[in-house]
C-alpha cells in the first residue's frame, strides 16, 4: 500500500457493477460449472460505466480516490490497466486475497473499517445492496451504485461465492 501525505477524505469505489459493465462476462457465471477464470480475464474488456466514472472523477479534487473490489488479487495488473485506460484517477486498490470467499460485504467492510481509522471515508459507492447496507449499518455514507443491470449470477458470486 503506498503512503501518501494527502489528508484529503477518502472516496471509496467498487469495479465490478458500479464502474466497469461486467455484462459481457456474465455468461462464464450461468450454469452449474461456473468459469472463474474466464470471468475475471475477461475484465480487462468491460467498458466503464459512464455514471460510476463520472462520479470518481468529479470527487477527485475533494477526496482522494480508492477503489475496493472483490475480484482477487491476481486480477491486480489488468485491473490497474483498466482504470488507466478509461481516465480514473489514481488511487490505492485494495482487492481480495486469491483464497478469500468470504463474503463481499464481510471483506469490504473490514477494509472500509481499516481505511476508516487513519482517514475520513465520505462515501463508498458499490452496486452490492448488501455491502451498502452493512457498511450503512457500521456508519458509513453510501451511494448505491444503481445505474448497471444486476446480475443474479454476479449477486450470487458476490455474497455466497465470495468471488467478486
Amino acid at each position: 500500500m503506498p503512503v501518501t501525505d494527502d489528508t484529503r477524505p477518502l472516496a471509496v469505489f467498487d469495479l465490478d457493477g458500479t464502474l466497469a459493465d461486467t455484462a459481457h462476462r456474465q455468461h462464464f457465471l450461468e450454469g452449474a460449472r461456473r468459469d472463474w477464470d474466464g470471468f475475471f480475464s475477461a475484465a480487462s474488456d468491460d467498458p466503464p460505466l459512464a455514471e460510476g466514472v463520472r462520479r470518481a472523477v468529479e470527487s477527485a479534487p475533494e477526496c482522494e480516490v480508492v477503489y475496493l473490489t472483490g475480484r482477487p488479487e491476481r486480477c491486480r495488473r489488468d485491473t490497474l490497466d483498466w482504470l488507466a485506460r478509461h481516465g480514473l484517477p489514481g488511487g490505492e486498490v485494495h482487492m481480495r486475497r486469491n483464497d478469500d470467499r468470504r463474503p463481499a460485504r464481510r471483506t469490504k467492510l473490514e477494509v472500509l473499517k481499516r481505511l476508516g481509522r487513519r482517514r475520513e471515508v465520505r462515501m463508498l459507492v458499490d452496486d452490492d445492496m448488501l455491502v451498502c447496507d452493512a457498511a450503512e449499518e457500521a456508519g458509513f455514507t453510501v451511494v448505491r451504485a444503481d445505474w448497471a443491470a444486476q446480475s443474479a449470477a454476479l449477486k450470487d458470486a458476490q455474497e455466497r461465492q465470495g468471488r467478486t
